[in-house]
């Protein structure tokens, strides 16, 4: 498997093409449960699959390259990225799984997206493994499935490059008190580190139609879940960072904006930012950004952090 630093790409791959549509990639037709339970007896799909399955339940939607990772990071024994493959193609053949991928005017995507079947949804249930799946599910467009991934790729960096690293929620059920809504962020990560816990959220924008309003939407929901923030709200000791993640610096340059011009202030934090790309990094102690107004150039600069939490350890070759 290629490994993060030797990734060399000027744009994010999850980040929005022009014209760009999710095409089906997986087996059409039928599949009877039965021959797929005559599967489970004879060993043909065994525990390694159900444990992707989990993973991909539990993400949504998952890249060959993003489940490797998580499989090596839980310490199962995956000898290669091919023989993940190998094993995604059990489970497509079998309807278990379903997979995508992007076509734009830039032409057909590198990777594939990997989520769940009804099949699927019914062997984990079998197990007694929660599963929220429904078929609709396979049919949200592409921004969505993109901010799932990136959402993962941040995950991944983390887990696998920062040593305080200590546990993650995708998709925290957060409370806007004022407007009595609920709203969920990409992605909740806790820390620790000298006994002290310390919880990231981060919100992944992707630059599809009407993004910045949704966005200021966004914004205004998490406004109320700072200002009346009390202990355990959202399942926090304390408020949490609030990250936004987008496609590159240009598009946090846009999303900064947004944040000055309908003047968003949290209460007793100061927003960070950060790009898909600087989850590629060896390190991730300078992956956060914020803006800050410089008074001799009478205009807001990027200013790259040094946050000494995010410090990991060489990381082996996968």
């Amino acid at each position: 498997m290629v490994e993060d630093k030797d990734i060399k790409t000027p744009k994010s791959p999850f980040a929005m093409r022009q014209n760009e549509v999710k095409v089906f990639d997986g087996k059409e037709g039928y599949a009877s449960i039965n021959q797929v339970v005559f599967k489970v007896d004879m060993g043909y799909i065994n525990e390694i699959h159900f444990t992707m399955l989990e993973i991909i339940s539990e993400f949504e939607f998952i890249t060959s390259r993003q489940l490797y990772q998580i499989l090596t990071f839980k310490g199962l024994e995956i000898k290669s990225q091919d023989k993940v493959n190998d094993k995604l193609e059990d489970l497509i053949k079998s309807k278990v799984i379903n997979r995508y991928y992007f076509s734009s005017d830039e032409g057909k995507g590198i990777f594939r997206v990997y989520c769940l079947e009804k099949i699927g949804k019914h062997l984990l249930n079998s197990r007694n493994v929660k599963c929220d799946w429904v078929p609709t599910d396979n049919t949200k467009p592409v921004y969505m499935l993109k901010r799932k991934l990136a959402a993962n790729q941040v995950l991944l960096a983390y887990m696998r490059k920062v040593k305080a690293f200590k546990g993650y929620r995708i998709e925290p059920v957060l409370m806007s008190k004022k407007q009595n809504s609920r709203f969920k962020p990409s992605l909740a990560i806790s820390l620790v580190k000298d006994g002290r816990i310390s919880d990231f959220v981060f919100e992944v924008i992707r630059r599809n139609a009407g993004w910045p309003d949704k966005f200021l939407e966004k914004l205004t929901l998490y406004k109320e879940f700072y200002e009346y923030f009390q202990s355990k709200d959202g399942g926090f000791e304390h408020p949490p960072q609030l990250v936004i993640v987008g496609e590159d610096d240009a598009h946090l340059i846009e999303a900064f904006k947004i944040v000055t011009k309908n003047k968003i202030v949290f209460k007793g934090m100061e927003l960070y930012y950060t790009t898909d790309l600087r989850q590629l990094d060896d390190s991730l102690e300078k992956s956060l950004i914020s803006f800050r107004y410089d008074e001799v150039k009478a205009k807001y600069i990027m200013d790259i952090l040094e946050v000494d939490l995010l410090a990991g350890e060489v990381l082996p070759s996968l």
